[in-house]
């Protein structure tokens, strides 16, 4: 007679293995459920952190695209970095929660998905994890002081630049300040329409673009990264343009109405268009200068 009990199965083991996975998340669904309740019916609403729901889409679905290659990865937990980086990312949540202090409520979340996988899978499995965890960053809203603050500049530099490109094509602008007057329309230079929250997601639509397309080079990688800057204050600009165009043509209730938020639509068509041309420009560049011959010169004896 066998007494001895018969060997797991892979299934009974894959099981076995998702428990503490399933209690942890369990846990942040408690935590973050009435967050982000509030921040659907909060400011994520509004004009300004629209994006953050898209992002937090995007973010989910880059932690489900490298799930297969999490499982294969060997578990090494760390329970000595990932213990602290836990407390860390409890507390911020508590304080966050407590004190109505978003950037904290909703940061902490990253930390506490770090310390999780960390305890759970080891550091390696952070490493692959990394991108989506940095992405995140980008939903979490701003403290109001620091928007402000750079948002103004922002909106006066794109203000100058709009009225600067349609004086161009001799349209009849003026500007004071924020507000352009385009014929007899007046527009003021909002921040949803300029501010640091739209150029906040347009940084994230140029790092996940850089993501997808994973180029070798790095010096192209690195060069595209920086030129999302000035291609989102670009795309910024063609906004107001726009905007402006549609208000002179068709009046001041399609520049406020549907078109608005169409004109909406082209801020990122644009910046996407601008980002995979500069891509372009980029690619020629150092295909061009790798096909260059060497010219070396040989001097006989």
């Amino acid at each position: 007679m066998n007494d001895r009990m018969p060997a797991p199965t892979g299934e009974a083991t894959s099981t076995f293995d998702a428990i503490p996975w399933l209690i942890a998340g369990a846990g942040l669904l408690a935590m973050y459920v009435p967050t982000f309740w509030d921040l659907f019916h909060g400011i994520w609403s509004t004009d300004q952190q629209g994006h953050g729901p898209i992002v937090l889409g995007i973010s989910l679905w880059l932690l489900w695209k490298k799930w297969p290659e999490f499982r294969a990865a060997p578990p090494r937990p760390r329970p000595v970095i990932g213990w602290p980086i836990f407390v860390f990312g409890l507390l911020l949540y508590l304080v966050g929660r407590s004190q109505d202090i978003l950037i904290f409520e909703v940061g902490a979340l990253i930390w506490l998905i770090a310390a999780i996988t960390l305890l759970l899978h080891g550091a390696a499995a952070v490493r692959l994890l990394g991108f989506a965890l940095f992405f995140m960053v980008f939903m979490v809203p701003l403290p109001g002081a620091l928007v402000d603050a750079m948002t103004q500049p922002m909106k006066l530099a794109v203000s100058y630049m709009a009225e600067s490109v349609m004086h161009l094509f001799n349209y009849p602008i003026s500007r004071t300040g924020v507000i352009l007057q385009v014929g007899q329309y007046q527009l003021l230079v909002a921040d949803a329409c300029a501010g640091m929250q739209t150029l906040f997601t347009l940084e994230a639509l140029g790092l996940l673009y850089l993501n997808l397309v994973r180029h070798e080079s790095i010096a192209r990688n690195v060069t595209l990264a920086i030129l999302i800057v000035p291609i989102s204050f670009t795309a910024n600009v063609i906004r107001v343009i726009v905007l402006s165009l549609i208000t002179y043509h068709f009046g001041d209730e399609a520049g406020q109405g549907f078109l608005h938020g169409f004109a909406g639509m082209v801020l990122f068509m644009a910046a996407l268009m601008l980002i995979i041309a500069v891509d372009g420009v980029l690619r020629w560049v150092i295909r061009h200068m790798d096909a260059r011959p060497q010219n070396v010169s040989s001097n006989p004896a």
